[in-house]
Formats: C-alpha cells, structure tokens, sequence
C-alpha cells in the first residue's frame, strides 16, 4: 500500500550530485528553463499541488502571485524548521534525498524569478543543515544556478538556523527570525506574495512541498493528479510513533485510509488502540469509530479532522489522554510568543485548567471554561498558535461528550 515516489530513493541513492543526476535527477529543472517562468507556475497549478506544512495553499498561486509582482527583487524560503511535536518527514526527507528538495527550490526560484534562496532550518537539525548546504555547494560549482534568476542572472543560496521557537514555523515570524528580530507573526494583509522577507515578495515553501516540484515537471500534471483524489493530488509523507511496532515516516496516495497507515506502522504492537492524535499537537483526536477516515485534505475535514503535518501519533487502550491533553497544553503555553493576549493568557489559562483535568480533578465548569477559552483563542489570536492550541483539546471535550472517550 506505501507508494514510494518521493521516498524512492531512501536507502539507495548516496546524497551526491553524480548519484543524483544517474538516478534521473535536475530532468525537472532542465524541463523548467525550456518552459519558462509563466509554463511553469501554470503545470504547478494545474497539478493540484497544495502546501505540506499545514495550511494546503495552492502552490502555483503563490508562486505566480510572486512572479507577477513589478517589485523586482523576489526570495524564495525553505520552511525547514519543522518544530511540530511528533513530526519528522522533512527530517527524513533531507536524510535520504537531499538534491530532490534543492532542485524544487532551484525550479522556485526560477518559477517565481527570485535572486536569492534562503534555508531556514531547525536549529536542532545538525546533520540535515550540513547536508543541505553541501548540496547547494555542490550545485552551485556544478553551474547549476547560473542563469536561473531575473534577467538571466545566477541565483544565490544563504543558510539561517532557527533557535528552536515553535513560532518561528508561522511564515512571517520566520521572516523577522532571518532579519535578526524576535520571532514574532505580523499582521496580514500584506501577504508575503507582496511584501514578505525584507519587505520583498517571498514564496515560503516547506520541504515536503518543494520535492513534489521535479516531478511534475518531468511526468506531468496528469500523472500527479492521477495518485490522489480529485481534491487532494499525489502522495503524502506521514510520521507516525507512540504506541506502534515501526514507528518511521510513510508514504500513501491520498485517499487511503487512517487504518491502512495504522496497519502499516504496527499501531497498538498488540493492544488495541485508544485514540490517535491526527494532526500533530494542533491536530484532532480521533478515536476508533473513525480510524477508517479518508487521508485527504477533504475527507479529514468530514470527520471535523485535519492532516496537518502529518504527524500521527498512536495511543493504546488505557492511555489517560488528558495528561496527554495536558501535555500539549503546557507546550503551546511555552511556545507562546506572547505578542497578543488572546494567546498568552489563553493558553496559560488552558493549561492549568488541563493539568487539574489530568489529575482527575475538575468537573463541568472547567470543561466549559475550556470551551470558552478555545473560542477566544481561535477568533481573536493574531496567528495559528493561538488559532489552532485548542484544537486537540476541543477534539477531546466533544469525543467525551458523545460518550467515545473510555473511563
């Protein structure tokens, strides 16, 4: 059931240019200069591609808002910093195909006619950042940014490193991260498609949705929208762990089942299951009664679920899952960058509330605190993290209230 396309070369290929380019490799970029800029931006759209790091934009209309700006400097950012709890597929990525995610960003740069890329990653990923810029090294000796920037002029790459705040995965805390500021989101509009990193035009791109990018330049929209559904194209990377027997990151075609993963990773290693976290620490409980939940952005959101990043984390039968709640509570308390108030005390507050629930203490007028909480957070806070820190915990309130939560 796993399909290997951007993992096929996991354990196969050495990460080196000559090892790349024999196993197929730059094709997609020597396809992009034949096509142009314009072509470009257009087979991205038509092939459905939509962003891996959560949120699902369509990828070719953020590039061509880009490349349509009269601003002439544009950049291009590898979101790279991946801080979610329980996700590690751009980690593992980076390890078994390095060339595969700079060569989409190569395409990037040229698609959206930037003059610099910028690669930010987590400052926790040591070996992944070495690799990475070897390989940038290595394309750059190659000769193979000549040419890719506006007017015919060579793109450049420099290296940023997060220092390991959560917030810094939200797209324009991340640009004030790489402008030497605190980590803090800003407001929109503007949108960083007009006025992004240093004020200038930026696609932000995660690393999952970049190494999409060669393929589709070499085998096609049509051969990319026929691996998934008709809303949710190709294939996606999940990172399963918590009680499984091989925890590792899985590759299925959209469409598959919550249970075909399960199955796949050895959930439970013999016991039944309790819930699964769906989602990663922003994401959705999900109990049994929905493990056969469709792996689309459009079937999770029938079940009032979402894909998030892919983070899937399994929980056995007899798991407490408010100490799990309360968990998640504490560390979207101390990501909090603090900027508004809605977030801050809102997550404080939660989390206090969680630790009394987790502790069997607590009763119907913390729950509906909670409740209330959660609101505030997601209608007033500036950014995702306060948008989305209840999320799980809302999941677990009305899975209690029908009765599906055990104890």
């Amino acid at each position: 059931m796993s399909e290997q396309v951007l993992l096929r070369r996991r354990g196969k290929v050495a990460p080196h240019l000559k090892d790349y380019i024999e196993s197929g490799g730059l094709e997609g970029l020597r396809r992009a200069r034949e096509m142009g800029p314009e072509a470009v931006c257009r087979l991205v759209t038509e092939s459905g591609l939509n962003g891996r790091g959560g949120a699902a934009f369509p990828t070719g209309r953020k590039w061509d808002a880009v490349r349509s700006q009269p601003e002439p400097t544009h950049y291009v950012v590898l979101n790279s910093d991946e801080s979610e709890p329980g996700t590690f597929k751009d980690r593992a990525l980076i390890d078994s195909d390095p060339f595969l995610v700079m060569e989409g960003l190569l395409i990037a740069a040229y698609a959206t006619q930037s003059e610099r890329i910028f690669l930010y990653v987590r400052g926790e990923y040591a070996p992944q950042t070495r690799l990475l810029w070897d390989c940038a090294e290595e394309l750059a000796a190659g000769g193979h940014l000549k040419g890719l920037g506006p007017n015919g002029s060579d793109v450049a790459v420099e290296l940023r490193r997060g220092g390991g705040a959560y917030i810094c995965g939200e797209e324009t805390a991340l640009f004030r991260s790489i402008e030497g500021y605190r980590g803090e989101p800003m407001s929109k509009p503007p949108f960083p498609t007009v006025q992004g990193l240093f004020r200038k035009p930026t696609v932000v791109n995660n690393v999952e949705t970049v190494a999409n990018v060669p393929d589709i330049l070499t085998r096609g929209a049509d051969w990319y929208k026929s691996r998934g559904t008709a809303r949710s194209s190709g294939t996606k990377l999940y990172s399963i762990s918590g009680h499984v027997a091989r925890p590792d990151v899985y590759e299925l075609p959209f469409g598959a089942k919550l249970s075909d993963l399960l199955e796949l990773a050895g959930a439970g290693n013999g016991k039944p299951l309790e819930a699964v976290l769906l989602g990663g620490a922003a994401g959705t409980f999900v109990f049994p009664r929905d493990f056969d939940v469709e792996l689309s952005y459009e079937g999770a959101a029938a079940r009032g679920a979402t894909l998030g990043s892919g983070a899937v984390i399994a929980f056995a039968e007899g798991t407490n899952l408010w100490q799990v709640a309360e968990r998640l509570g504490r560390f979207f308390a101390h990501e909090s960058c603090g900027q508004c108030v809605p977030c801050r005390v809102g997550t404080q507050r939660q989390y206090e509330i969680l630790h009394e629930l987790a502790g069997g203490a607590g009763g119907a007028r913390e729950r509906a605190l909670l409740r209330s909480l959660s609101q505030v957070m997601t209608d007033a806070s500036i950014c995702g993290l306060g948008q989305t820190a209840s999320t799980a915990v809302r999941s677990l309130l009305d899975a209690e209230a029908q009765g599906a939560l055990a104890g």
